[in-house]
């Protein structure tokens, strides 16, 4: 697109947005005069126990200092919370966020997905922590009616480039598009785009960074497969992802920035990430949709646009593994931000408050919802983003 297009000065209609927030749930039967409603979650893990329990497992030897089987992490998943069926079904680990999402009807669905899928034994020998999740178990994907998947991420090469390329390749042959990661650095830059019928079009960058564990020699370079590494979080390489957002933008499209981000643990937001998101939402992007961290971290609302600096774990093998119990990091959240296209203004942001137990996606109990309403509540109003828990037991944001 030419520097002549509307979308150049993308930035200048951001800068009017105020968030004055409808506090209706949305509903699969209110479409409310064109507004677009997408769902986000964070780290979709889907290797490691949770392949063990799907119907095709990979070879469970893994190199882990201390564990060398994968089915170790589902035993104590079951020694934790219960039974577990084995083998589910491949809609098993979505759980209650099926019937969530078949209420909500979203436009679209981008999840972090955190594994490679891939049948390649040739693990990266300098990680510790390698998930792998068979290709024929993809269907687990699909059974959620996920649109795209960021891949950005410090576990989509555990595997090295034939691990990457064959994920591509499996997500690809079940329809599934990605973003921040490709045979080439070209293909690992290009956006993700789902059309939206009579709405316009979400359009997905994905981005890593170093802070989140993610080896710098993991970037894509050339024709050398990788991801879209971040080199630091500057100024300058905002701006040159901004030139990169004004060149494929249209009118009516909602620009995400899905960035792998951040330390595992904690609620601080550094200043640095903070300066980079608003630079990214200055100059065309609407939402910024960060993950790494394994539990929820604070939200921002800047100039009527939407930050989410950590959208914690979403499906995880993590049970029963001790440490950092005061982050509950069994709790996590569906986020479904509702925007106005001819504008990317945030109208809404209504979220479900989950529990990941017997490895798959529950419905939070009241306390378990009110203790993350009040946690978020803390921690983003001084980002201003106020939370409230609502009589349905969602969270929602509240106007200033």
């Amino acid at each position: 697109m030419g520097r002549d297009s509307p979308a150049v000065h993308a930035g200048a209609r951001y800068a009017a947005c105020t968030f004055v927030s409808i506090m209706e749930r949305p509903t699969s039967t209110d479409r409310r005069a064109g507004l677009l409603t997408v769902f986000l979650c964070g780290d979709v893990m889907t290797g490691r126990g949770i392949d063990q329990a799907l119907p095709h497992p990979s070879d469970p030897r893994i190199h882990e200092p201390f564990v060398k089987d994968a089915g170790r992490y589902v035993d104590l998943a079951e020694a934790a919370n219960g039974p577990v069926p084995r083998p589910v079904d491949f809609s098993y680990i979505w759980g209650a966020a099926l019937d969530e999402l078949a209420r909500v009807a979203p436009d679209a669905r981008i999840v972090n997905l955190e594994t490679s899928i891939t049948r390649s034994d040739g693990f990266w020998p300098e990680k510790e922590i390698h998930y792998r999740m068979h290709p024929d178990n993809v269907q687990c994907l699909t059974a959620a009616g996920i649109d795209v998947c960021a891949l950005a991420n410090n576990h989509v090469l555990d595997f090295g480039h034939a691990g990457l390329r064959e994920t591509l390749g499996t997500l690809a042959r079940v329809g599934l598009r990605t973003a921040g990661a490709g045979r080439t650095l070209a293909e690992a830059r290009a956006p993700a785009v789902v059309e939206v019928s009579g709405k316009g079009r979400l359009v997905v960058f994905g981005f890593g960074d170093e802070s989140s564990g993610i080896p710098s020699s993991w970037a894509a370079v050339g024709d050398r497969p990788g991801i879209d590494f971040l080199p630091d979080l500057s100024e300058a390489t905002a701006t040159g992802i901004v030139g990169r957002v004004r060149e494929v933008k249209r009118a009516r499209d909602i620009v995400v920035a899905s960035i792998h981000w951040g330390s595992n643990w904690g609620y601080d937001v550094p200043p640095a990430q903070q300066r980079f998101a608003r630079r990214l939402l200055d100059g065309g992007v609407d939402i910024v949709h960060g993950h790494s961290s394994h539990h929820v971290r604070p939200i921002e609302i800047y100039r009527g646009k939407l930050i989410l600096y950590g959208c914690g774990d979403f499906l995880n093998d993590y049970e029963g593994i001790t440490g950092y119990e005061e982050f509950r990091d069994d709790l996590t959240l569906m986020y479904f931000p509702t925007l106005r296209p001819e504008t990317g203004c945030l109208e809404s942001l209504r979220m479900t408050p989950m529990q990941i137990r017997n490895l798959r996606a529950n419905r939070a109990t009241p306390g378990d919802a009110a203790w993350l309403g009040s946690m978020l509540r803390r921690i983003s109003q001084p980002l201003g983003a106020r939370v409230e828990l609502t009589a349905d037991g969602t969270l929602a944001l509240r106007p200033e």
